[in-house]
C-alpha cells in the first residue's frame, strides 16, 4: 500500500500550492504542468493526468506528470470514451484496483499508460456540468481509500473554479476549450412576458467566488457551516409546527423536506467538504454540484423532483451563510436575471429599475412569477434547457420576449438589430401615450372601460401614465409576499389607504389574499400538495383561517374611511363558499360601527368566477353578488385540465378556443340578463387580438397589466363591436380546437388594428 501524503501534507496546503501555481506568471501550459506535479507528489502518486472538454465534447489531455509528455493535447477521446468519458457520463468518481480489466478502458499507446493499474479519476464539476476529468494512477494494484477520493474531488472542485473563471483560459494553447461559454448563442424557448431587454447576465444562484473557495481557518468555517445548518432547520421546522396556523393535515412532503434538511448523509457530505479545506459556502457549492449531475441522471421523476428540494436548501443556506434576508438581493445596472425557475416572491426581492429582462430554464406563460413579470414591464422568456450552464455572469444578453428567444453573448449586428426593434416599439409607445386620455369608444359608439391590474405600490404610478380608468383587480397578497414576517394590521390599512388615495376617484377592487399554489411564503408555509392548483388556496384558505381573512377585510375598511370600497373573493367554487365568505364582511362592518369607527361609503363585494362549478350556478350566484369578475388564467386551467404551472401543458389549450368562449359567452349572457356588472380581469384581457374577441363577446370592462393598456386601446378605437359580434357567431359554432387564425382574419377584415 502506497502512503497517502495528503494525509501527512493535509489538503489545504496542497490547494494553497495549485492556487500558487495557477496565479504565478509564464505560459499557461507551465502552470498546469506544475499543479499535476503538485498533485502527484502530494498524493505519492506516479501519474497525475489532466483531460479538459473541448467544444466539440471530446477530452483532450491537457497535462500530466508520469505519462509521456509528447501525449500532451494528442491524446484525445471521443465523448463517451474510455474511463475519462464515462467519468464525464457518471459525473461522479471512478476508482479501480485493475483499470485495464476495466471494459470502458481504452487504451492509448502514445500515453505510455501500460504498467499502471490503480486508478482514480473524478470529476471537474461547475454548476452541475463536467468540464474535465482528474486523474491520479500507481503501477501497484490497489484501491484508493475514501478519504483519498474525498481530497481529489476537493482538489478537482477548486481547480474547476480556478480554470473556468478564467485564471488560465484566454491563452492561446487553450483556444477552443469549452470551459466556460464564450461564443455567441441563439436559444428559442417561450414568450412569457413581451418586450426586449438588452443586459448583462445575473445568476439568481450565484456561484462561490474563487477566492473565497479556500479556508483560512477550518475550526471557524465548520462552526459557521453548524450555525448555518441550525438555522436551516429551525426555519424548515417553523413551516411545520402549525404556529402560523397555516399547516394542513398532511405532512408527508413536507416531512421529506425537512428530512433533507436533517439527513446525516447531507450534512457529512457538507461536513467532509469544509474538513477537506473549503469554506462553508464553497462546500455547500461542491455537495450541490454532485447531486445536480448525480440526481438529473435518474430516470425516476420523484427523485428529479427532489432535486428541485435540494437546490432550494442549498440555496437557502447559502443564503443564511452570507447573512442575507429577503429583499436583500443586489443587482447591477441593466441586468438580466438568470434562473432555473422563479417564485413570483424571488422576483420581487430584486430592484424593478436595475432589472432589464428575465430568462429561465423552467416556467410556463401562465405562472404567477411570469405574471408578475408582465406586470413590472419586464421582458421574460422561459423554456431555455440547460440555461445556466451555457451562460455566466457578466455575459451580454438579450431578452427578446416579443418572439420567445434569448441571445447569449450576441454579435455585435444582433444588438443594433434588436436596439432598432426596440426604437420602433419606444416610437408605438409614444404612439400610445398620445392616446392616454382618449376615451377607449369604439367605432360604433360603445363605451370600453379599460383598468389595470396592480399588487404593489409602485405600480401606482402607472395609474396616470397608462390613463387606466381604475384598478379591476389589485393583488393583495404581493405585499405578504415580499415581506419577511406576517404584515400586521396597520401595514395593510397603510397600503390599501395608498392605493385608494392615487386612484382618487376611480374605482379599485382588491382581491382577497389568493395565496398557495406557486405563491407560498416562508414564514406562512402551508402544505406541498400532490396538486397544488387544485389544493388549498385562495378563499379556502382564508375561510379555513378565518382570522387571517377577518384581519384583512378589518384592514380593507378601515383604509376606506368613508370612500366606496370593492372587494372580491378568489377562487370560490360554491355559492356557499361566497356566502360564508360575504358573511364575514358584514361581521368585520358590525365591528367597526360598534367602536364608532369609520366605514365606507357603500361596500360592493363580488366574486371572481374562476372555477367551471359555478359557471352551472350562475342563477344563484348573481343575485348574491355585487359584481362578477372573471379570472381567465385559473377558469382556463380547471376548463381544460392544465396545470398553469405545468410547462408541458400550460400552453398547450388555446383561449381563443370555441369551449374557452362559449363559456366566457355564458358567463357575460347571464350577468346581462340579471344586470350584474362584469369584468374580464385575467391575462387574456391585456393582448389585443384576445381583447377583440371579449368585446365580441360582449364584455365592456377589461382590465390588465399596464403594458396592455395602449395597445388595446388602439384596437378599440379602430374597431366596430357590432360587426365583430356579429363575425364571431361561425366561430363559436366550429368543431376546430381552437379559432385563434379565424378570429384574426376577422380582425384584419374589419381593420382592427391588432
Amino acid at each position: 500500500m502506497v502512503e497517502r501524503g495528503v494525509a501527512v501534507r493535509g489538503p489545504r496546503s496542497l490547494l494553497r500550492q495549485i492556487r500558487e501555481a495557477l496565479a504565478g506568471g509564464g505560459p499557461a501550459q507551465d502552470r498546469l504542468d506544475k499543479v499535476v506535479r503538485v498533485i502527484a507528489g502530494s498524493m505519492v502518486a506516479e501519474v497525475c493526468s489532466l483531460y479538459l472538454r473541448r467544444a466539440a465534447g471530446d477530452m483532450e489531455l491537457f497535462a500530466t506528470e508520469g505519462l509521456k509528455r509528447e501525449a500532451v493535447h494528442v491524446t484525445r477521446m471521443k465523448p463517451g470514451e474510455g474511463l475519462v468519458g464515462e467519468i464525464m457520463r457518471q459525473g461522479r468518481p471512478i476508482n479501480l484496483s485493475d483499470a485495464p480489466a476495466n471494459p470502458h478502458f481504452s487504451y492509448h499507446p502514445e500515453t505510455g499508460e501500460d504498467p499502471y493499474h490503480a486508478f482514480l479519476g473524478v470529476p471537474l464539476l461547475r454548476g452541475g456540468r463536467a468540464i474535465g476529468v482528474l486523474v491520479v494512477q500507481n503501477r501497484t494494484e490497489r484501491t484508493y481509500d475514501e478519504d483519498e477520493v474525498e481530497d481529489l474531488q476537493t482538489i478537482a472542485m477548486v481547480l474547476a473554479e480556478m480554470v473556468a473563471t478564467g485564471e488560465v483560459i484566454g491563452q492561446a494553447e487553450f483556444k477552443g476549450v469549452e470551459l466556460q461559454p464564450h461564443r455567441p448563442e441563439r436559444l428559442r424557448g417561450m414568450r412569457f412576458a413581451d418586450g426586449l431587454a438588452i443586459g448583462v447576465a445575473v445568476l439568481h444562484e450565484a456561484p462561490v467566488a474563487p477566492e473565497k473557495l479556500l479556508a483560512d481557518d477550518a475550526s471557524h468555517e465548520a462552526r459557521r457551516l453548524e450555525q448555518g445548518l441550525q438555522r436551516l432547520r429551525r426555519q424548515i421546522d417553523d413551516m411545520l409546527d402549525g404556529s402560523h396556523g397555516l399547516v394542513g393535515q398532511s405532512y408527508e412532503v413536507l416531512e421529506a423536506y425537512r428530512m433533507f434538511a436533517h439527513s446525516r448523509g447531507w450534512n457529512r457530505s457538507l461536513e467532509d467538504a469544509v474538513r477537506s479545506g473549503l469554506t462553508a459556502e464553497a462546500a455547500v457549492e461542491r455537495v450541490r454540484s454532485e447531486q445536480r449531475v448525480q440526481m438529473s441522471q435518474t430516470r425516476d421523476a420523484y427523485l428529479r423532483e427532489r432535486l428541485h428540494d435540494l437546490e432550494d436548501l442549498a440555496d437557502r443556506l447559502l443564503r443564511i451563510l452570507a447573512g442575507e434576508t429577503p429583499g436583500a438581493r443586489t443587482l447591477p445596472e441593466h441586468a438580466v436575471l438568470i434562473a432555473r425557475n422563479l417564485g413570483p416572491a424571488d422576483l420581487l426581492e430584486y430592484d424593478r429599475t436595475k432589472l432589464r429582462g428575465l430568462l429561465l430554464e423552467e416556467g410556463s406563460s401562465a405562472s404567477h412569477a411570469s405574471i408578475v413579470a408582465r406586470a413590472l414591464g419586464i421582458p421574460c422568456v422561459g423554456r431555455l434547457p440547460n440555461l445556466r450552464d451555457r451562460v455566466k455572469p457578466g455575459d451580454p444578453v438579450i431578452v427578446d420576449g416579443e418572439i420567445g428567444e434569448a441571445f447569449l453573448r450576441p454579435r455585435p449586428d444582433v444588438i443594433e438589430a434588436v436596439q432598432a426593434r426596440a426604437a420602433v416599439r419606444e416610437q408605438r409607445r409614444a404612439e400610445f401615450d398620445r392616446l392616454r386620455d382618449t376615451p377607449a369608444f369604439t367605432r360604433d359608439g360603445g363605451k370600453i372601460t379599460l383598468l389595470m391590474n396592480a399588487g404593489l405600490a409602485v405600480d401606482l404610478e402607472s395609474l396616470e401614465m397608462t390613463g387606466a380608468e381604475g384598478i379591476g383587480l389589485f393583488r393583495t397578497e404581493f405585499q405578504f409576499m415580499v415581506a419577511e414576517e406576517l404584515p400586521r394590521l396597520d401595514a395593510q390599512t397603510a397600503l390599501y389607504a395608498r392605493v385608494m388615495e392615487a386612484a382618487g376617484d376611480r374605482p379599485v377592487t382588491f382581491r382577497t389574499l389568493d395565496l398557495g399554489g406557486d405563491k407560498v411564503l416562508p414564514y406562512l408555509q402551508a402544505e406541498r400538495e400532490d396538486n397544488p392548483a387544485l389544493g388549498w388556496r385562495a378563499i379556502r384558505m382564508g375561510l379555513d383561517r378565518p382570522a387571517l381573512l377577518r384581519m384583512q377585510l378589518r384592514a380593507l375598511i378601515a383604509a376606506s374611511r368613508g370612500r366606496d370600497l370593492q372587494v372580491m373573493f378568489p377562487l370560490v367554487a360554491t355559492v356557499d363558499e361566497f356566502r360564508t365568505a360575504r358573511s364575514l364582511v358584514d361581521r368585520e362592518l358590525a365591528w367597526a360601527q360598534r367602536r364608532g369607527r369609520p366605514i365606507p361609503e357603500r361596500v360592493r363585494v363580488g366574486v371572481m368566477i374562476e372555477t367551471p362549478a359555478l359557471i352551472w350556478h350562475l342563477d344563484a350566484l348573481l343575485p348574491m353578488t355585487d359584481f362578477i369578475s372573471v379570472g381567465t388564467n385559473d377558469l382556463m386551467q380547471y376548463l381544460f385540465a392544465a396545470d398553469r404551472g405545468n410547462p408541458r401543458v400550460a400552453d398547450r389549450y388555446d383561449l381563443l378556443s370555441p369551449p374557452a368562449l362559449r363559456a366566457l359567452k355564458t358567463i357575460g349572457d347571464a350577468c346581462a340578463d340579471t344586470g350584474t356588472p362584469v369584468s374580464v380581469c385575467g391575462e387574456m384581457a391585456g393582448r389585443p387580438l384576445e381583447a377583440f374577441a371579449l368585446i365580441a363577446l360582449g364584455f365592456a370592462r377589461l382590465s390588465m397589466p399596464p403594458a396592455g393598456i395602449g395597445p388595446v386601446k388602439a384596437m378599440v378605437l379602430s374597431l366596430d363591436a357590432g360587426a365583430a359580434r356579429r363575425g364571431l357567431t361561425g366561430a363559436l359554432k366550429s368543431g376546430a380546437g381552437s379559432v385563434r387564425n379565424e378570429i384574426e382574419t376577422l380582425a384584419r377584415k374589419l381593420n382592427v388594428a391588432v
